[in-house]
């Protein structure tokens, strides 16, 4: 094949190692991914890629493992900079008297946009591509997504009680689905509707959300089922635990993702199962506050779709996807005292395809495949805590960290490259921007820190 022959494409990717997800159970070596106009138009091993096509770029990853971009399934980037504000703390004496007054005092559009695109770039760095958020201004946190090049789905935030955001829940739904009409049509953003949790949120709202959901199309995103204090409340004011509670009153269904799932019996799980609702399991977070440990491997084996987020930053406090997959096998396995539960691949599973299936995006991201956005991390295994490798699968999740992270491409598009011992370097965000937000914000909580 001569060079006039060849096909011009934007980029081509040369990776030693390549575990496109799906089909699973699959590492290829030696191979290529070439990509056009953001999206991957074929993967073949390289000699055939070098004869076929003529690239713009070509990025050689001689010592790296190719997956697919990393989806956060539960996120509040906008409280990125409360991060250890207050620790060691259960969820609700946490939220009561530690994060909703800081909140009152402290959180504005600017506060947001600037803790958001902080979160961003910390995510990045670590090779997520996607979120699912849930917090107040999400015109902000769309702002610093834009900015960073990230795709996430936002989530509109509703609660009954007044914030410096909104005044009551019709005022939450209004404000959210103005500001959602403002990015519509943007490929890297999505919505979701966010009724914050069954012990914020009235019967007669979850209705509304309901009825908007399905008039236009929205997923739903909620907290469900993080602590026993929740379910002892719910069955006290409604008679039922909130998962039933949930199912009567229609939430339930296949765009609901539900995060944590930390205390559920065989009948919440029954109920999720029936109804196709996904669940996002933050291990590290439902750790920290004391949740306690979701039973993800019964879960798993009902054929419920489980993904992975980190929660917050003011409650994990990493927004580290690596982290949490190490977390959710390790777990799993000491929980139900077999070590085949959750393996290497499952768990890579959550962390990509599971995650982009519950955000009705598993068609376009969530695996390496031929007609998908090439939304891809690059992880390198050559630092001495690496080696040696006898299997790049297992040394995702058992070995590498966000630290070894090299390159990050979202659509074809590098975002994030960390060369050799270096710190790394954004497409679209400067070191200094990163650095101002802390000096102003950091000295600003700590004067309302409660």
């Amino acid at each position: 094949m001569t060079d006039n022959s060849q096909k011009n494409v934007d980029l081509i990717i040369e990776a030693r190692w390549l575990i496109p997800v799906i089909p699973r159970n699959q590492i290829l070596e030696h191979t290529a991914v070439v990509v056009h106009q953001g999206s991957i138009v074929e993967i073949t091993p390289i000699a055939s890629a070098r004869a076929l096509y003529a690239p713009k770029k070509t990025v050689v990853l001689n010592d790296q493992v190719l997956i697919p971009g990393l989806i956060n399934l539960h996120a509040h980037v906008g409280m990125t900079l409360m991060r250890g504000l207050a620790d060691d703390i259960a969820l609700m004496p946490w939220l009561h008297n530690h994060i909703w007054p800081a909140e009152q005092k402290i959180v504005s559009e600017k506060f947001v946009r600037d803790s958001a695109l902080f979160g961003c770039a910390e995510m990045l760095s670590g090779g997520v591509t996607c979120f699912n958020d849930m917090y107040f201004y999400p015109q902000a946190t769309a702002e610093a997504s834009l900015q960073a090049g990230m795709r996430a789905q936002l989530g509109l935030v509703v609660l009954e009680f007044p914030t410096n955001y909104a005044n009551n829940a019709d005022d939450y739904i209004e404000k959210g689905l103005l500001i959602r009409d403002a990015w519509r049509g943007n490929p890297l953003l999505s919505a979701s509707l966010a009724p914050h949790a069954p012990y914020t949120v009235e019967d007669s709202t979850f209705e509304k959300v309901i009825t908007y959901a399905e008039q236009l199309g929205l997923a739903i995103h909620t907290h469900l089922h993080e602590t026993k204090a929740e379910i002892a409340e719910s069955v006290e004011k409604y008679g039922v635990r909130p998962i039933k509670r949930m199912a009567n009153l229609g939430l339930l269904g296949p765009n609901l993702t539900a995060a944590h799932c930390v205390q559920i019996n065989d009948e919440d799980l029954e109920l999720l199962r029936s109804y196709r609702s996904h669940v996002a399991h933050c291990p590290s977070s439902n750790a920290k506050l004391a949740s306690g440990i979701a039973p993800i491997t019964k879960l798993l084996q009902a054929g419920v779709n489980v993904g992975l987020g980190t929660d917050g930053a003011a409650s994990n406090n990493r927004q580290d996807v690596f982290s949490e997959m190490r977390m959710a096998a390790l777990l799993a396995k000491a929980t139900s005292e077999d070590a085949t539960s959750i393996p290497s691949m499952k768990a890579l599973e959550m962390a990509t395809i599971n995650g982009a299936s519950a955000l009705g995006l598993e068609h376009q991201i969530g695996s390496i495949e031929v007609g998908k956005f090439a939304d891809l991390t690059a992880v390198r295994i050559t630092e001495v805590e690496t080696l040696p490798c006898f299997d790049p699968l297992s040394h995702l999740i058992y070995v590498c960290g966000r630290e070894h992270v090299s390159h990050v491409w979202v659509a074809g598009d590098l975002r994030f490259e960390r060369t050799g011992q270096q710190a790394g370097l954004f497409a679209n965000i400067e070191p200094n921007e990163l650095k101002d937000i802390v000096l102003l914000w950091q000295s600003k909580l700590n004067q309302h820190k409660a």
